[in-house]
Order: structure tokens, then C-alpha cells, then sequence
């Protein structure tokens, strides 16, 4: 019986290694490049944002940043993406669209189940983590109004569900089912926290694993994280 199963084992385990190659070759395509950020895209195709808000801490340095860069105006369409029961970063995420004024373009403020409550059990954390990935996919894919489609770029700071917002963007690049002829790149760039003077967030060393462009706010951060990917450009809160 062994004798005859041995040619189909050998052609499952040949198949197994072709699938195991393609695998890692498309997570290589898929590996963090220093690529600048995508400007708004050209003839007439709007150019989408899509913000990760914490709460608390996060959200308030987020908004700094924002305020202090000019970024939002140089997209017709943004996002922003919070957690449930965030109505804190929800109002904030209003009112500066509101100080945006004429420069304002459209926006759509989303809620995504949270990934992780504060003192939540170890036990519970991976189906909530699970929820707040299937939320993630279902904002990042285009909606049926067409005024959003794949973002261009996610900005994050680093709350929990940010690290699940970010692998929601990477498996969704991995299938290919982001957009196409440039639009909707999904690139990701990560700020740490202010806070953070001597040593990476967790959430900072999960994801220099997967963004494009991981940003410190201190000069002994300069190239820490994975394969020394951090950069130093100045406190920007």
C-alpha cells in the first residue's frame, strides 16, 4: 500500500513546494520599500486617505500631526477609522474636517469593532482581533458609491486595531485585490508615539514588519525596528 501511494505523496509534496515558492515570492513582492507617498492621482481620479484613530493619547497626536503637515487637503477623499464607542476620536475627526473649510473635499467618518478592550482576557482577544479584521476588510474594500475606492495611503499611529488594519491591507494586496494603474496602493506609513523615547511600541515593532515607512519622533529611535527601518524627520505633534 506504501509502494502505492508513494507517486501521488511525491506529487502532492512537489505541489506543495511549487504553491510553498509562489507564496514567498509574492510575500517578497509585497515587502516594505522606501517609497515616497503617493501623491493625488492624475486625470480627474480622486486620491484617498484612510486615518487610523486610537483613542485618548493617540487620537490627540494624530490630529497634531495632521494640523502641523497639511496632508489632508492634498486628498479629495478621506477616512477616518475608529474604534467602537470611540465617539471621542469620532468628534475630533469631525471638527477637523470642519476647520478643513473649502479645502474639505469629502469624507466619511467609519466604526470598526475593537480589537482589543483595555483588561480584556488573553482567551477572548483572538475573536475580537478576528471581528475587527473582517470590519477592516469590509472599509478598505471600495464602497457601492464609488466615492472611495482603495485608499492610496493608511496613516497610522498605533492603537491595536491600526496593526489590524494594517494586515487587512497587506493580505488584501497579497490576493491582489487592491486597485489598479497606480490607484489604491494601499501604502502604509506608521508614526510612533511621542511617548515613546527609548524603545518601540509593540505595535511599532509588529509593523515594521509590514508598513512602508515606519517615522520616530526621537533621534535615538533612528533606525530602529526591523532591518534598522526607522526613520528620524523631527518631532511632528
Amino acid at each position: 500500500m506504501a509502494l502505492l501511494n508513494a507517486p501521488v505523496l511525491a506529487v502532492l509534496a512537489t505541489f506543495a513546494l511549487f504553491a510553498l515558492q509562489l507564496i514567498t515570492l509574492r510575500l517578497l513582492s509585497l515587502a516594505p520599500q522606501r517609497r515616497p507617498p503617493p501623491t493625488p492621482r492624475q486625470l480627474g481620479t480622486p486620491a484617498h486617505l484612510l486615518i487610523v484613530l486610537g483613542s485618548g493619547g493617540h487620537t490627540a497626536e494624530m490630529i497634531s500631526m495632521l494640523r502641523r503637515s497639511n496632508t489632508c487637503s492634498k486628498f479629495s477623499h478621506r477616512t477616518w477609522l475608529v474604534s467602537s464607542g470611540d465617539s471621542f476620536s469620532a468628534a475630533f475627526a469631525k471638527e477637523f474636517e470642519q476647520e478643513m473649510g473649502e479645502k474639505k473635499g469629502t469624507y466619511r467618518v467609519v466604526e470598526v469593532r475593537r480589537a482589543r478592550k483595555i483588561h480584556q482576557s488573553l482567551l477572548s482577544s483572538p475573536w475580537t482581533c478576528l471581528l475587527c479584521l473582517w470590519d477592516c476588510l469590509r472599509w478598505l474594500r471600495p464602497s457601492s458609491d464609488r466615492h472611495y475606492g482603495y485608499p492610496d495611503l493608511v496613516i497610522t499611529n498605533g492603537p491595536a486595531t491600526a496593526t489590524i488594519l494594517v494586515f487587512a491591507s497587506v493580505l488584501l494586496r497579497f490576493l491582489g485585490l487592491q486597485g489598479s494603474d497606480g490607484a489604491g496602493e494601499m501604502r502604509t506609513i506608521y508614526v510612533e508615539s511621542w511617548a515613546r523615547v527609548k524603545r518601540l511600541s509593540l505595535s511599532g515593532r509588529l509593523l515594521c514588519w509590514l508598513v512602508d515607512r515606519v517615522l520616530v519622533q526621537w533621534e535615538q529611535l533612528q533606525g530602529a525596528g526591523a532591518g534598522g527601518r526607522a526613520e528620524f524627520k523631527g518631532v511632528l505633534v
